[in-house]
């Protein structure tokens, strides 16, 4: 039986659904010829104000024919905030909690619409970064032109993607073009980069052009001891032949050594006073400065293929293998040794591996049947992950935050704890098709079924404390999705959502079992604006999203890991975004989050009711820049912004509350010809703050300077 506020939200969809048809009739009925239709022009500035994605559809299409709501950081943007990690770039995107454990140079964390979307939630040009563990995928945002964020269930299109939503990042692809940008920059922390970007068409009349794009950065962190060094290569290759022909091929490698500047403090001594009394420095650094290590490389290769047979169909392949090894070593924290005054240490090690290969195949096909202009898409995908790894932890000496001595001696690693191979297959059919009808309404449905296999190999040697739990598992099952939109000729589009996602995962709870499937459904409705008088674009929205069989991570006394399944978790909320270039040389980018989250059900009674960690009820942000356009000033750019984030909680039960916290951001910019410095402040106020879960804690980002200059031909 439906509960009342499940009624009520129901109800008011239909309500904004019945609006919609009544005022499409008065509309039709009487027109308004002083009301032009919309019309994207070519001189509308797209940089900032993306009006075309992918995200929601496969194709490219406009923003407001997509049923869910929709998000698009332009290069523009990234460049005004000085943008140089993809979770930061999404600090100020309603919906999205970004950095949530703290900055985190080895990845990005970023949960959307309540929902953790780190590992299954990360998209590269359409494909998946799936990740599990510490095999992680981080692409580094001078590779990048743009992201887009599609909040809500994607498994409709994508199979196996977050309840909250997804990210997609577009790289920086061969475009035909003849440009050359070199661009350097330095940190206030002493931590520089110089990168270049370089594309070239072979002569005007070849087919073939290419791109190379490289960046190698590294130096000092806010963390004492902690340092960094990358290097990341990208190229592609595209021949275009004619305008129904274009095949891309592409590679990238990356690789990464540092010494961590993250760590797991405990609640006591971050937002309350230790056991016996202060807190703990924000710049201390917890591991072993000669012993601590982080080494890791990733590298891709694929292709992107697509040809239009004639005006009616049009085939589309995109092919991608990844792989990632990551290797860590050194101490971290689990929690206050009260009566020496210090914080306990384990030592950790793990060696990891992944392949990951994926392949989305489409046909599509644009055709009329009477009155309704059909878009229609159907395709096959196929996912394989191989994942091999260990991890052990042994002992490590305390540490006194207060006066933390170095070079104690780390004694051997005790017997994995975790040795296997997981392997999993994917395949996925879908079918989509957009129906246009009544000079204005636009249906979309989607379906899509997947089936999911996994393999796991525990290589533990069986012992009185250890029982190796081999397994297979296999499941399917459907997903879909329904939307109804009416485009007015004022630029308003109402409308409304239904959908139902599946999300497989890998890995094992407490008991050595299988963690089954997250399935779920979310109801949305909305409006969003695109204005023809103004570059702007608005979007409200309304959402019911709710995940069965949802996965945490929690943490033992001895610092130990396990995972465990909450029965489920629903989330409620309202989501505005605001982009607009009201007048010439400015812009305003505004995003506010208003949602609540509640576990609904769970094998502890405790946590019903309750809020999930991490996860804020109020979030919003702010950013303005103007650009001199005359006079001495010409090519001046002065801006910045401030991001607010309300109280979360530590625990599970509610009872350790984070203080809700405000940070302002700054930019500076001056262009010159084929130049371009710009000054970026992060935490302007270098305001303290905390975030995180319990004996997960870390300390914000404090103030950093970055000084950069681009040049461009």
């Amino acid at each position: 039986m439906e509960t009342t506020k499940l009624y009520k939200f129901k109800l008011f969809i239909l309500l904004i659904l019945l609006l919609t048809i009544q005022l499409s009739a008065e509309e039709a009925d009487t027109p308004d010829p002083a009301i032009p239709s919309i019309v994207i022009e070519g001189e509308r500035e797209e940089e900032f104000i993306p009006l075309q994605t992918t995200a929601g559809s496969k194709t490219e299409v406009p923003v407001e024919e997509i049923p869910q709501s929709v998000s698009i950081l332009g290069k523009e943007e990234m460049e005004q905030r000085g943008v140089q990690k993809v979770d930061e770039a999404l600090r100020y995107t309603p919906g999205v909690l970004a950095q949530p454990f703290g900055s985190d140079s080895d990845t990005d964390w970023i949960y959307i619409r309540g929902f953790d979307a780190t590992q299954n939630g990360k998209y590269l040009d359409g494909l998946q970064l799936f990740s599990y563990g510490f095999a992680g995928f981080i692409t580094d945002t001078y590779m990048i032109e743009e992201v887009e964020v599609l909040r809500g269930p994607a498994s409709v299109l994508y199979g196996g993607a977050s309840a909250g939503g997804l990210i997609n990042v577009k790289s920086k692809r061969a475009n035909g073009q003849n440009f050359y940008n070199v661009d350097t920059g330095i940190t206030s922390d002493l931590n520089g980069y110089v990168g270049f970007d370089i594309g070239h068409r072979f002569s005007d009349l070849s087919p073939w052009s290419f791109r190379f794009t490289g960046r190698i950065k590294g130096g000092e962190t806010q963390t004492e001891y902690a340092d960094n060094f990358r290097t990341t290569l990208g190229g592609s290759l595209l021949y275009d032949p004619d305008e129904n022909t274009s095949l891309e091929i592409y590679s990238s490698w990356q690789y990464d050594n540092q010494r961590h500047e993250t760590g797991f403090l405990p609640y006591e001594g971050t937002v309350v006073e230790s056991p016996n009394g202060g807190y703990i420095p924000r710049d201390l650094y917890i591991n072993e400065p000669d012993e601590d290590t982080f080494e890791g490389q990733q590298a891709s290769f694929g292709y992107s293929l697509e040809h239009r047979l004639n005006d009616t169909v049009r085939l589309v392949s995109n092919t991608r293998w990844f792989y990632t090894e990551r290797y860590e070593y050194g101490p971290y924290l689990y929690g206050w040794n009260a009566a020496q005054d210090a914080l306990n240490r384990l030592n950790f090690a793990h060696d990891t591996s992944a392949h990951l290969a994926e392949t989305d195949n489409q046909v599509l096909l644009s055709f009329d049947t009477a009155s309704v202009e059909h878009n229609l898409m159907t395709g096959l995908t196929y996912q394989f992950y191989h994942l091999d790894h260990w991890q052990a932890t042994g002992d490590a000496s305390d540490l006194d935050p207060n006066d933390p001595v170095y070079g104690s001696d780390l004694p051997a690693l005790y017997d994995p704890y975790t040795d296997e191979t997981i392997t999993m297959n994917k395949v996925g059919v879908y079918l989509q098709d957009q129906l246009k009808f009544g000079d204005g309404w636009i249906f979309t449905a989607n379906g899509r079924y997947d089936s999911a296999w996994t393999d796991r190999n525990d290589r533990r040697e069986p012992s009185a404390w250890v029982t190796p739990n081999s397994y297979t598992s296999r499941e399917g099952a459907l997903s879909g999705r329904a939307g109804l939109a009416y485009t007015f000729n004022s630029g308003f589009t109402p409308y409304t959502s239904v959908s139902r996602f599946f999300e497989p995962q890998i890995g094992t709870d407490a008991a050595g079992e299988a963690l089954g499937a997250q399935t779920g459904e979310q109801y949305e409705a909305g409006v969003k604006f695109v204005p023809s008088w103004i570059d702007a674009f608005v979007t409200l929205s309304v959402f019911d999203v709710t995940r069965r069989n949802s996965s945490y991570s929690m943490q033992d006394n001895d610092g130990t890991w396990w995972m465990g399944t909450h029965g489920e978790v629903r989330n409620q909320g309202i989501e505005l975004e605001i982009k607009a270039k009201p007048v010439s040389g400015l812009t305003l980018a505004g995003g506010l989050t208003l949602q609540k989250q509640r576990i609904t059900e769970n094998e502890n009674s405790d946590f019903v009711g309750k809020q999930p960690t991490l996860i804020p009820a109020v979030a919003a942000s702010f950013t303005p820049y103007y650009t001199f356009e005359e006079g001495w000033v010409k090519g001046l750019s002065l801006g910045g912004g401030v991001r607010y984030q309300g109280k979360t909680y530590a625990d599970n039960e509610n009872e350790l509350e984070i203080p809700a916290y405000t940070v302002l951001d700054l930019g500076v910019h001056y262009r010159l010809a084929h130049w371009n410095f710009s000054l970026n402040v992060t935490n302007l106020l270098d305001t303290v703050y905390v975030v995180g879960e319990e004996n997960a804690m870390n300390y914000g980002e404090g103030r950093s300077i970055l000084l950069r200059v681009q040049t461009s031909y």
